[in-house]
């Protein structure tokens, strides 16, 4: 059962886990995929707003009708919803920043990048004295990231683009630093997790917040490391 972290008569939101796409693709025809089993769970069409990466966990919201979609979708549109991640990466990334770099989505054959922001804090680092690839140690950070765009990949792509790859990235993050977390921790996911949504709802004009408590794994992780997120 797909966990529900919101529901009312025109929106619901449920806990993505990591692993599983957001609705089938063609790409992939037999992978499972969210959308039909909250369908089957729910007994309804839903109807989806947004979407994560099969590997990133977290809130994934949907609406219960096409008029509420539309509606929904204008907010993410028009950027009135605040959305934040915690990412484990790389290194000690710096205190705060702010990322303008535009990225095209080669997915869609755009020719054009385009605009993509990313703000972020690290909340928390951690350090083994053990030397990974050119490394002398192995060094990350807990970075919560904070998409002011919606561009495909664009938090994964942004924190490499500053040197700091979120752990367990096989697209665009370290090889060499992904093993070593895999044989330390024995975790194989990326280490990237949709925490919050915040939006007035379109409907009654009311602050809605919606979060996603951390998956196990990452709990466990942030316990050893002695984290709090």
């Amino acid at each position: 059962m797909l966990e529900i972290l919101y529901r009312d008569e025109h929106l619901v939101a449920v806990h993505k886990p990591d692993g599983i796409f957001v609705h089938p693709t063609r790409l992939a025809p037999r992978e499972p995929s969210l959308m039909p089993r909250l369908r089957r769970q729910m007994d309804c069409l839903v109807y989806p707003i947004h979407r994560l990466d099969r590997a990133t966990s977290g809130v994934l919201l949907f609406a219960l009708s096409p008029e509420a979609a539309r509606e929904a979708c204008r907010l993410f549109e028009e950027r009135l919803v605040e959305k934040s991640y915690l990412a484990v990466v790389r290194g000690f990334a710096p205190e705060n920043g702010h990322i303008d770099h535009a990225l095209r989505d080669k997915e869609k054959r755009a020719k054009e990048p385009a605009n993509a922001v990313t703000d972020f804090l690290r909340l928390a680092t951690a350090e083994f004295p053990e030397p990974v690839g050119k490394h002398p140690s192995a060094r990350f950070s807990l970075v919560q990231a904070m998409p002011l765009t919606g561009r495909r990949h664009q938090i994964r792509r942004h924190l490499a683009h500053i040197s700091h790859p979120v752990l367990g990235d096989t697209n665009y993050g370290d090889g060499a630093q992904n093993r070593f977390f895999r044989e330390r921790f024995q975790i194989r996911r990326l280490m990237l997790h949709a925490s919050r949504l915040s939006f007035e709802h379109p409907y009654k004009s009311t602050p809605v917040t919606i979060t996603a408590p951390l998956p196990q794994d990452i709990q466990t992780l942030f316990s050893e490391l002695g984290w709090q997120a």
